[in-house]
């Protein structure tokens, strides 16, 4: 990597990059480059994003001294230039890797990394506050908030606009805009207009100016105002960007994020200012990637490909060989049932192809909405279009839905309006960290009244779920367990993992309250009398385990839950009480989550059988796949079996005892 790279390699900290020239500069830009492909394709990560702000990065860390100064990238997915620049190319390659280098911004690994992100719209709010706390401290550290034009959709992103036009300080937000070109009606006097309200010494001629007419006697406040109103008035005839104007910040730009001496030179100035400044710059997703620049949103996040080939059928055939996902599954169900009834619409935040819309777009365009990075909108949105009689299902990420809690309960559940919520990469989520992660779902929504939450765990089930729940909300489900139209709202939650088909109890008709038996009988095969009930999810760890017991000669019987809530209490306590053991496996977080509640209900009925909870503990995930993270927490089939024999009494899990054990189990 080195001897592609030479110029990085000299690159230890942030302060090595003012020593070098344009001609360097450039090269180093071009190094980068190369270096983020040849790791992305064997790493997978976010690419185009990354290669459309390198420029960016070394102006950034040419002007801004880390970690005196902070940079708060927003969402973060774009931070992998600022990594190399601040003393982490030598592990680069580590990336998205278990015990590797993030793909997000992150603390714990390097102090230039002064705020965690992974969500979207975060960055000017943090960089606000670290701002706000520096100067509290009596330092004089900037702050700068690298926000791009998709995040800006989000409401916490003017929220945090707006209370920083009120304090005033000196924080700079870069508008990074890989959407727009420079408009030529933009105009030589707004340039200019932009340009001087940038400069140090017209910022100190203003604050004198406006000092001085302020103590003009009788008239200074009045004169004052006036000459507020002239500029304005001025800005708004021949400056068209004024809007950052209104909020109380200085706007420059736009100007082009991939020329380095003219971002230094801006920055430069903006670094002498004393209060907010917007510098807009235009950036272009994939630069210097042809593949990634004609098509960034196929190469936004990418896994492993062929540098030369890019995606491509004939440098990848792997790509059309993966297994079918539960996405996958998810677009079919939704399509299907689309075309029999007219009022399913469909909502996303920003996520059309992520959660499997895209299909749902090309056929039925007028009842698609993609509300941009504002999942709080959308869950509000669809409420609305529920009071209408239509049928809503959003489709949301786990890890994001909890920016959208408030809305589920207040706007959604409180009202009783049935909104069809579709959570994927719930559970376990690799390679993306922490961030990403949708172990929360469960214990966050469990707790709402009315509110439906359904696991499935394979491609039929969630076929049939999605058509019980929408049928509910017709009241056209006649079974006995659906009379009742839905109330509330409604969580469909399955993991980004392939989706099994062709498991004959997958296709049963749903029951209110009650789940399915993979298999039974272990109680009459005469062996230790095991249930494992789990989640859908981890329908293959499940099935792993119940082998592994078997080859040590236990029975497992196997209950998929289906329902998470509502629960038929008498029928789960009925199956706590038949067992001497029943062991409750979910891909979500303990406290608060299914098997603490199914711990409770055996309690409260005083059932004989012992109940154990595997789920994932009390603590943020650390970075791996699905596959590695399912193994650290003791959730893959070697784990729960092993976990199984545990909680079984040694004495009497050999031959000739489980029968003995089996004779004490009351009826």
């Amino acid at each position: 990597m080195t001897a592609c790279a030479p110029l990085l390699s000299r690159i230890n900290e942030p302060g090595d990059l003012k020593s070098l020239n344009s001609v360097e500069l450039n090269r180093l830009a071009a190094e980068i480059r190369e270096i983020i492909v040849s790791t992305v394709s064997r790493n997978g990560g976010h690419l185009a994003s990354n290669l459309g702000v390198v420029e960016l990065a070394i102006a950034l860390h040419r002007v801004f001294t880390t970690p005196e100064d902070k940079i708060v990238w927003d969402v973060g997915h774009q931070c992998y230039a600022h990594k190399l620049l601040t003393g982490r190319f030598s592990s680069f390659s580590t990336l998205r890797k278990a015990g590797g280098l993030a793909g997000f911004p992150k603390t714990g690994e390097s102090p230039h990394d002064c705020f965690n992100t992974g969500h979207a719209s975060t960055s000017i709010s943090a960089a606000l506050g670290l701002l706000a706390g520096e100067r509290l401290r009596g330092g004089t550290g900037r702050a700068v908030a690298v926000i791009g034009d998709g995040a800006l959709t989000g409401g916490l992103a003017y929220e945090a606009l707006s209370h920083a036009g009120q304090l005033g300080l000196p924080l700079v937000v870069i508008l990074n805009d890989n959407k727009m070109s420079i408009s030529p009606n933009v105009g030589g006097l707004s340039k200019y207009l932009s340009r001087l309200s940038m400069k140090a010494r017209y910022q100190r001629f203003r604050r004198w100016f406006d000092s001085t007419v302020k103590k003009l006697p009788f008239i200074g406040d009045a004169f004052f105002n006036i000459v507020v109103r002239l500029k304005r008035a001025v800005k708004a005839v021949f400056y068209t960007d004024n809007f950052f104007v209104d909020l109380g910040f200085e706007y420059v730009g736009p100007i082009d994020g991939h020329h380095i001496p003219r971002l230094t030179e801006v920055f430069r100035d903006v670094w002498k200012l004393d209060r907010p400044v917007v510098i807009h710059v235009i950036t272009r997703k994939g630069k210097g990637y042809a593949y990634a620049e004609d098509d960034p949103g196929n190469y936004h996040g990418v896994g492993s490909f062929s540098v030369t080939g890019g995606l491509s059928p004939d440098s990848r055939p792997s790509l059309f060989e993966k297994p079918r996902l539960f996405t996958d599954a998810f677009s079919s169900a939704i399509l299907a049932a689309a075309g029999r009834d007219p009022g399913v619409v469909a909502v996303t935040a920003a996520m059309e192809k992520g959660t499997g819309l895209s299909a749902f777009k090309k056929a039925f365009p007028l009842r698609f909405f993609d509300v941009g990075i504002a999942e709080e909108h959308a869950v509000t949105f669809a409420a609305g279009l529920a009071a209408q009689g239509l049928k809503p299902v959003v489709a949301i990420y786990s890890t994001f839905i909890q920016r959208a809690t408030d809305q589920v309960i207040h706007d959604v559940g409180l009202q009783g309006l049935p909104v069809i919520f579709v959570l994927d990469r719930s559970g376990f989520v690799g390679e993306d960290g922490e961030t990403h992660q949708g172990l929360f779902d469960i214990s966050l929504f469990r707790p709402v009244p009315d509110m439906t939450i359904l696991s499935p765990a394979g491609e039929a089930e969630l076929s049939l779920m999605l058509d019980w729940a929408l049928n509910r909300i017709a009241g056209r489900d006649n079974s006995a367990a659906g009379r009742q139209p839905l109330v509330g709202p409604l969580m469909i939650r399955y993991p980004k993992a392939a989706c099994p088909g062709g498991i004959p109890a997958f296709a049963q008709p749903l029951e209110l309250g009650r789940g399915v038996w993979i298999n039974r009988g272990a109680r009459d095969r005469g062996k230790v009398p095991v249930c494992i009930a789990f989640t859908g999810g981890l329908f293959p760890e499940v099935l792993d385990a119940a082998a592994e017991l078997e080859r040590r000669g236990i029975n497992a019987d196997l209950y998929h839950l289906r329902f998470l809530k509502p629960i038929d209490e008498e029928y789960l306590a009925g199956i706590i009480n038949r067992y001497k053991l029943t062991v409750f496996v979910e891909e979500g977080i303990r406290e608060g989550g299914f098997g603490e509640y199914a711990a409770e209900l055996a309690r409260r009925r005083d059932k004989a059988g012992a109940v154990r909870v595997l789920a994932a503990e009390s603590h943020f995930v650390s970075l791996g796949t699905r596959r590695d993270l399912l193994r650290m927490n003791g959730l893959d089939g070697a784990g729960i079996a092993a976990r199984v024999l545990d909680f079984l009494p040694a004495e009497k899990t050999g031959a000739g005892a489980a029968l003995s054990w089996m004779a004490a189990e009351p009826e």
